[in-house]
C-alpha cells in the first residue's frame, strides 16, 4: 500500500476542524486524522508493506524546465509552495509520528511523491494498491499486475476503487491511457495547458482511434488526415512543441532513485519512548492507540 501522504494530509486538514488541537493550543488535525485514516486504511485492506510517500520537492527543477506555468499558480514565494499557516508546523509532526511508528516514509529529492509512488509501483513484485485523491496516479493502474487506486474523492472510509475498468468507463479511453488522455485535455490545477481546443470529449476519442499519444503524434507528423475530428489536426500541430516535452511532465516517473528500505507494515511502534513522547506533546493518545491496535491486530 502506497500512500499519498500529502493529498491525504490535506485532507485530512481540510476534513476536521482546527479546534481539535495539541495541550499547548496548536492545532493538530491534520496528523490526528492522518493517523486514523492509516488505521482505517490498514484495518480494512490489511498491507504486508505500507509506505508513506512524500514530497521531496513539489515542484520539480524537470517538470518546471519543460513547462514553466506547472504549479506556478500555487508559488507562496521563491520555490515555496502555498500551504495553510496552521498546516506548516503539523507536517514535522506528522514525519516523527511515522519515524517512530516505524511506517517506512520516502522522499527523494527532486522528485514528488506521486515518483516515489510511480517507481515503487514499478519495482514491486505482487498488488499494489495506491491511496490517492489525485487522478494523476490513475495512470498506474494495471488489472495485470494488479495495481488499482483507492480513490479518496468520497472520503477514507468510501474509498472509489480504480482499475482499468473504472478508467475506460469514466473518461471513454484505453485503461491504461489516462497520462496520454491528461497530456492533450490539460489540468488547470498544476498549471498544464493542455492543447487549446482539445476538450476531455475530444481527447478521449483521439487516444482511443490511435491508442497512444506516440501513435497519434506520428500520425499527425505523417500527414495522416484519418480519424481526425474536424478542426483537430490543426490544433495539434500549433501545439506540437507543447505535446514534445508535456509527457515529461504528467508521466510520473518510474525510476525515480528511492531507496532501498524495509517497506514492512508494523506490527509494534519502532521508537515507543519517543511515540509516547510524541502523544503527550501533541495530544495524539487516541488516534495513535487505535492505530496501534490495528497494527497488532493485522
Amino acid at each position: 500500500m502506497l500512500l499519498d501522504t500529502p493529498s491525504l494530509y490535506f485532507r485530512a486538514y481540510y476534513g476536521i476542524p482546527e479546534s481539535m488541537t495539541a495541550p499547548d493550543g496548536m492545532p493538530v488535525n491534520a496528523v490526528r486524522g492522518l493517523i486514523d485514516m492509516i488505521a482505517t486504511l490498514v484495518r480494512q485492506h490489511s498491507p504486508t508493506e505500507l509506505v508513506a510517500c512524500m514530497d521531496a520537492d513539489w515542484r520539480p527543477a524537470f517538470r518546471v524546465a519543460a513547462i514553466p506555468t506547472y504549479k506556478a499558480h500555487r508559488v507562496a514565494s521563491g520555490n515555496e509552495e502555498t500551504v495553510p499557516d496552521t498546516l506548516v508546523p503539523q507536517v514535522p509532526v506528522i514525519e516523527d509520528v511515522l519515524d517512530a511508528l516505524g511506517i517506512a516514509r520516502i522522499g527523494v529529492p527532486g522528485y514528488e511523491a506521486d515518483d516515489v509512488i510511480g517507481t515503487l509501483a514499478t519495482r514491486a513484485s505482487g498488488a499494489v494498491d495506491i491511496v490517492t485523491g489525485d487522478r494523476d496516479l490513475f495512470q498506474l493502474v494495471d488489472d495485470a499486475k494488479p495495481c488499482r487506486a483507492l480513490y479518496t474523492v468520497r472520503g477514507i472510509r468510501n474509498l472509489q476503487m480504480v482499475d482499468e475498468a473504472f478508467v475506460a468507463d469514466k473518461y471513454g479511453i484505453p485503461g491504461q491511457a489516462y497520462a496520454d488522455f491528461a497530456t492533450l485535455r490539460g489540468d488547470p490545477s498544476d498549471g498544464l495547458p493542455g492543447v487549446s481546443g482539445i476538450g476531455e470529449k475530444t481527447a478521449a476519442a483521439l487516444i482511443t482511434r490511435f491508442g497512444s499519444l506516440t501513435a497519434l503524434l506520428t500520425a499527425l507528423d505523417a500527414g495522416v488526415t484519418d480519424g481526425f475530428p474536424a478542426g483537430a489536426r490543426t490544433k495539434l500541430a500549433a501545439a506540437r512543441d507543447y505535446l514534445a516535452v508535456a509527457p515529461g511532465v504528467v508521466e510520473v516517473a518510474r525510476d525515480a532513485p528511492v531507496p532501498d528500505v524495509d517497506l514492512t507494515c508494523p506490527a509494534k511502534p519502532r521508537d515507543p519512548e519517543r511515540l509516547v513522547a510524541l502523544a503527550d506533546r501533541y495530544g495524539l493518545d487516541g488516534p495513535l492507540n487505535r492505530l496501534l491496535a490495528t497494527l497488532a491486530d493485522r
